[in-house]
């Protein structure tokens, strides 16, 4: 790998916290991750104690905290439309009239899935995909008033993320073609939801922000500027691209509009797992157009970017903006999938003003965060300091805290046994957000699909 522009200082912070007995340990500069952003004025130095065993089995969180069940698979929607889709994933929480608060919940579904997200006139794109997005209206008490499908027939809806004009950018992990798996419309899009009145913005895919196996965007809010994640997990692994509209900023159907799709190419660094001391930064970063942004022919992470190359990582998952960056995730890198090297999790800091990346944080043994399982997935900044992790690992699933000080401690256990007392299988939590007052987190159950609203003394 290059050593150009690279520090070889390793800045350690150490801490550890018994609660559960995970062996959870964190070093690393955790206090750049918030450096300007709103949270690092009110940033938490501890956890909130031991969990509490929940009596009625579902949600194990920390003595003073409780929780509300909003939405389950399975139930009806209160729109009378069918039933409530599987596979809860990625959310965001948006500000409404009266103190309102919209939810808009991704559904992960393949053609497989056992409850699909209903198709709806004016909201479908493919009548045969079965995943897309419902939406949840919330009063100032936090009862819901509304739930509905917010758009329908599109295919393995993983996360988005939402825009300065307050909509929800859905994102396609897939690149199924018409044709495959049933499906009538070619799939791999961002598609755009309003989360107040879904039928203003349709289902329309975004086509210019690129045809791939999509995760997650992070919207700069200056600029306009779209970045995106690939979470691809096998040989070809993903890249990072950066979307430039030709109406940025421009509300609600401006990124119809289209724009150059680029892809990030880091010097001298054809695979971001190799890079494994924390600080580690590089300047000089190149965004290559993409040759193909459809992949008539070829995926994108194959196609041709010259003699250089272009920059490839496992995994590639969360994706957001902080101050003045913007920092995505990779959930892990394994050698024997032919990874350049192992890590357990990174988070990276993309500096556009100064065209510098730097490696914040390595999940993994003998590095920064060693979680029970591995792979943090949606990860977000918590009003009362520092991040909320979703786990995606093995063993029972957790939401993770971190504070700026390196303290880990669990926040949610979940307690839904999907398995057998002797072999239990938990579902993973995912679309961790907290409300536009900073008082209510909500967050997901994978499987069985659970929407839970926590409340209780965030800012202790």
């Amino acid at each position: 790998m290059s050593e150009n522009g690279r520090s070889a200082t390793r800045r350690q912070v150490l801490a550890r916290t018994g609660a559960l007995g995970a062996g959870i340990a964190f070093t690393g500069a955790l206090s750049e991750l918030f450096a300007g952003s709103a949270a690092a004025q009110n940033l938490g130095h501890t956890g909130y104690g031991p969990l509490v065993p929940d009596p009625d089995g579902l949600l194990d969180l920390p003595e003073g905290f409780r929780y509300r069940v909003l939405s389950r698979e399975g139930d009806p929607l209160r729109s009378g439309e069918g039933p409530v889709p599987s596979n809860h994933d990625g959310m965001s929480a948006f500000a409404g009239r009266h103190g309102r608060v919209h939810l808009v919940r991704n559904h992960e579904n393949r053609a497989t899935a056992k409850l699909a997200v209903p198709t709806v006139e004016g909201l479908t794109y493919d009548p045969a995909g079965k995943g897309g997005c419902t939406a949840l209206t919330l009063d100032s008490r936090g009862n819901v008033l509304s739930e509905r499908v917010a758009i329908a027939g599109t295919a393995v809806n993983c996360a988005g993320g939402p825009t300065p004009w307050g909509t929800w950018l859905t994102c396609e992990e897939t690149e199924d073609r018409a044709g495959t798996s049933g499906y009538t419309k070619d799939h791999g899009f961002i598609f755009e939801v309003d989360p107040v009145d879904p039928h203003r913005s349709g289902a329309v895919p975004l086509t210019a922000m690129g045809r791939f196996q999509h995760e997650a965007i992070a919207i700069d809010p200056e600029r306009g500027v779209v970045y995106e994640t690939e979470d691809a997990f096998q040989q070809p692994f993903g890249l990072f691209y950066r979307f430039l509209p030709e109406k940025p900023l421009g509300g609600l159907g401006s990124l119809r509009a289209g724009g150059r799709l680029q892809a990030m190419r880091v010097p001298g660094v054809p695979d971001l797992s190799s890079i494994q001391e924390t600080g580690a930064s590089f300047d000089g970063i190149e965004w290559v157009d993409v040759p193909d942004t459809q992949a008539v022919e070829t995926p994108i992470r194959l196609q041709d970017f010259g003699p250089k190359g272009i920059t490839h990582a496992q995994k590639l998952e969360g994706c957001y903006w902080g101050g003045r960056c913007v920092y995505f995730v990779s959930s892990f890198a394994h050698s024997a999938e032919g990874s350049a090297a192992d890590h357990f999790g990174q988070i990276w800091r993309y500096d556009p003003k100064h065209r510098r990346l730097t490696l914040v944080i390595v999940f993994g043994p003998d590095t920064d965060v060693q979680l029970p399982g591995e792979s943090p997935d949606n990860i977000c900044l918590a009003p009362s300091g520092g991040l909320m992790v979703c786990e995606d690992g093995n063993g029972a699933q957790h939401v993770f805290g971190v504070t700026r000080k390196g303290e880990v401690y669990a926040m949610a256990r979940g307690r839904q046994n999907l398995g057998t007392p002797e072999e239990p299988e938990w579902g993973e939590f995912a679309g961790v957000t907290f409300s536009p007052d900073g008082e209510t987190m909500y967050v997901n159950c994978y499987t069985p699909g659970t929407t839970f609203a926590v409340t209780g003394p965030w800012r202790k």
